[in-house]
């Protein structure tokens, strides 16, 4: 994993914050999708290879949050906000606007003038988990409790706060599951 300090292609004019890993072959679009990352983990960010965060993706991570994506992911403009861990395994599709949020509400933590207690910041929990070859459909809410099982589909728009079982199909909000991505049984 390479330690990169700024995109060569970048129109942002800040680094990326130290200790973001990018895998090799990945795309990130520019160090803007930082822009309300306030994360104090020593890896606060790791892609895996040939995988792709594409414009709009933002990563709004409290003093606590961590994200780790995968090799051969896409996302494409979704917000990932958190103060706990979130997890993109391998293959997983992340479609337009899509939040991924710890919290009730998916916004960019508060700027703390007070120094942050770094004691909680030893072995985060799991918030969200999106596992292996996952598709996430456009304007879906994956709320803290997600784990979106291997192979499941999340239909657009869907809310989901629970643990989704491999292969399946949800929808609605809030979500249920509707069908099977292959035969049960």
């Amino acid at each position: 994993m390479a330690k990169p300090n700024s995109l060569i292609h970048d129109w942002f004019p800040r680094p990326l914050p130290a200790g973001v890993e990018i895998g090799p072959r990945s795309w990130l679009y520019s160090a803007f999708a930082f822009l309300h990352c306030q994360s104090l983990r020593p890896v606060p960010v790791r892609i895996g290879s040939d995988s792709g965060i594409y414009l709009g993706t933002h990563f709004e991570l409290g003093p606590g949050g961590e994200i780790a994506v995968g090799n051969f992911c896409t996302i494409v403009g979704a917000i990932i906000r958190t103060d706990q861990r979130v997890v993109i395994e391998d293959y997983a599709f992340i479609a337009h606007e899509v939040v991924l949020a710890d919290r009730f509400a998916c916004m960019p933590p508060e700027p703390n003038a007070a120094e942050p207690d770094t004691s909680s910041l030893k072995s985060p929990s799991l918030s969200i988990a999106v596992r292996r070859n996952a598709w996430i459909g456009t304007h879906a809410i994956l709320l803290r409790g997600a784990d979106i099982g291997e192979g499941a589909i999340v239909g657009a728009a869907a809310v989901v706060d629970f643990h989704v079982p491999p292969f399946a199909i949800v929808a609605g909000n809030p979500a249920a599951i509707v069908g099977w991505a292959r035969p049960q049984g």
